[in-house]
């Protein structure tokens, strides 16, 4: 079953690795390169398959982003409304922002935050891709669709990575073209010129990529793909029509349509439903499934690395074999799996062996579906609170514990708490889309398997958010509805739309699929640029985005955590204003000696900033000159 990318990712990415290390070996400085000699690019970079071979690198580095133990989007996540860090046994976990988050601290560890990589690996992957968009006329092809189909996917790559950049980091660095020799005087250059230029690479994208049913394979990038991120670059530039008709172009593109029916795996099974049938990763890439613009595709077989596992239950399930009593005062709860150390209720084999490491907000898992009792995204068995789960430890069936066996309890009768670290391991979680089946662990984590990067639904509410803009709430509402039908929610009537409503259902439809703190930022920047008075009255101004914006009053508004300044073993949460824009590492900083990169307001090292540079159009790749 649509095996033929799962192939061509296995054999091509080794040779991808190194001729792109080769053309485009990078030293301190994140930015620059340092050639080496022993593989020459030329020799593979000859064909339409030789540039393929090179973007397999890029595939690979977007699914890092998603996979792997304290995988980069955690960091997304606990930057934003609907999660916090919940590792809470050690120093170095991101949680007191304004303290931790600094220039010269770890920003690039499972054990603080991942922030660093971020900057390297969005930095990698633009040179990955830039190498083709350089080289693309030293090869032939069967036709000019042939090269276009090419240079359309590495710019998006390019476009999909600067876009993620400029919301991550703000103005930053533009590299146009391929550097071959090491470079020491980068200079930051506007956002809104380097979102200039991917809106002209991904129109370019959008016309020349092919769909995926002409492409004949699963997992690399498509028309659609483009497409989306065409439309998040529109609404950044606040060009709403354009961001309208580019989402459109995707909704009503036949081959694309919500998954409303039965399908995959579990179809036969009648305690399942869509809502779970669309997120099993044996379905993502069914062909059936019309949902999919873009999926990453992660399948049994690829263990040339460890970010190839999932790890979704480990990350975002509670910590639930810890840190639980029953109210006789034993210890409550194992998460070893059936059959070892005594265990005869299997726990971990459904739900995963989580250490709460991504820990979801009041605001995500109880407030969004206060009111929402028939939606099917929080059901029952699709959504697991934990209460559903009992008390299961041995000691307490070798003791004849009247609580062996029962319903987990957060409080006994007479009110004491029975949970002594709530915050790793005590919240709900979605379990339709975080189960991911691991069969080679006794303790699953979260195995391997498929896994959306875009998906129509997200598309829909993107064109919601720019009938918004407009002030067209009553096609903002159409959009919102047609993804809350589809799982069984009531539909919202025309004075509910607002910003709140569209974030709201965001939150409960691309849970760990968007980059919500991207997300958040770009809708900042618009509120800024714009004027428009938000949900909460308020205006903001590009003046003082740095201390006053829509990113820090909505985290602060819906994040109990960093609003309450909730006191945990090592930090008090705590956000700030200026972390609406991360800092950018001083290494970076430091060491491009004869450029000038600008770190963000806010920070310690905010200091020696030029006038951004800005990107011209004009032949090939343009230029990038004084402001």
């Amino acid at each position: 079953m649509n095996q033929k990318i799962y192939n061509k990712i296995r054999t091509l990415v080794f040779v991808s690795l190194a001729v792109i290390i080769s053309s485009v070996s990078c030293n301190k400085d994140y930015l620059t390169p340092k050639p080496l000699s022993f593989f020459a690019p030329e020799n593979a970079f000859i064909d339409a398959a030789g540039f393929d071979a090179a973007l397999v690198a890029c595939l690979r580095n977007v699914r890092h982003e998603f996979f792997g133990d304290g995988n980069p989007m955690i960091t997304e996540l606990i930057f934003s409304d609907v999660a916090i860090e919940g590792t809470t046994d050690k120093t170095g976990p991101a949680m007191d922002l304004p303290a931790q988050i600094l220039p010269d601290a770890c920003l690039n560890s499972t054990n603080c935050n991942r922030i660093g990589w971020f900057w390297n690996e969005n930095y990698r992957r633009i040179r990955y891709a830039s190498v083709v968009v350089a080289r693309i006329d030293n090869a032939e092809y069967t036709d000019e669709a042939e090269r276009n189909h090419v240079l359309g996917k590495a710019y998006f790559h390019i476009a999909r990575t600067y876009y993620r950049l400029v919301h991550q980091f703000g103005d930053v660095p533009l590299v146009l073209g391929e550097t071959t020799s090491p470079k020491l005087d980068f200079n930051t250059v506007s956002r809104e010129s380097i979102l200039r230029k991917c809106k002209r690479d991904l129109e370019f994208a959008a016309k020349w990529v092919k769909p995926e049913a002409e492409q004949g394979v699963i997992g690399d990038v498509t028309q659609a793909a483009a497409y989306h991120i065409l439309t998040k670059v529109n609404l950044a530039l606040g060009e709403f029509d354009d961001a309208i008709a580019s989402a459109s172009a995707i909704i009503d593109d036949g081959a694309y349509a919500l998954m409303t029916e039965r399908f995959g795996v579990d179809a036969g099974d009648d305690t399942k439903d869509v809502i779970w049938d669309l997120h099993q990763v044996q379905n993502k890439a069914l062909p059936e499934n019309t949902e999919r613009l873009y999926a990453m595709i992660a399948r049994e077989g690829f263990e040339e690395d460890g970010n190839s596992l999932s790890s979704m239950m480990r990350q975002n399930v509670p910590f639930y074999g810890n840190n639980i009593n029953t109210p006789s005062g034993k210890k409550g709860t194992s998460d070893n799996p059936l059959g070892t150390a005594g265990v005869e209720i299997d726990l971990v084999t459904r739900y995963g062996r989580g250490i709460g490491r991504c820990r979801a907000t009041p605001y995500s898992h109880t407030e969004i579906w206060n009111g929402e009792e028939n939606d099917l995204r929080h059901k029952k068995g699709n959504w697991i609170e934990m209460e559903d789960l009992v008390y299961n430890h041995p000691t307490l069936r070798e003791d004849g514990d009247e609580f062996y066996g029962k319903n987990l309890q957060f409080r006994s009768d007479d009110g004491q708490i029975l949970v002594s670290d709530s915050i790793r391991s005590w919240y709900g979680w979605p379990a339709y889309k975080l189960y991911v089946p691991d069969p080679n662990s006794t303790k699953p984590a979260g195995g391997r398997g498929d896994w959306y990067l875009y998906r129509l639904a997200e598309t829909y509410l993107l064109r919601a958010e720019a009938h918004y803009w407009k002030g067209n709430n009553s096609a903002a509402m159409e959009d919102i509805n047609k993804i809350r039908n589809r799982a069984g929610a009531a539909s919202l009537e025309i004075g509910d739309v607002n910003m709140g409503a569209i974030l709201d259902e965001r939150a409960r439809e691309l849970y760990y699929e968007e980059p919500r703190k991207t997300e958040l930022t770009r809708i900042a920047y618009i509120y800024a640029q714009t004027g428009k008075a938000a949900d909460n009255g308020k205006t903001y101004s590009m003046d003082n985005f740095s201390e006053n914006n829509f990113w820090y009053d909505r985290v602060i508004e819906k994040n109990a955590y960093y609003r309450e300044n909730v006191v945990a073993p090592h930090y008090t949460y705590r956000a700030a204003p200026h972390i609406v824009l991360w800092p950018i590492p001083a290494a970076a900083i430091n060491s491009n000696t004869q450029g000038t990169i600008n770190q963000n307001a806010g920070y310690p090292s905010f200091k020696g900033t030029i006038e951004p540079w800005v990107w011209k159009d004009g032949d090939g790749e343009g230029e990038i000159v004084p402001n």
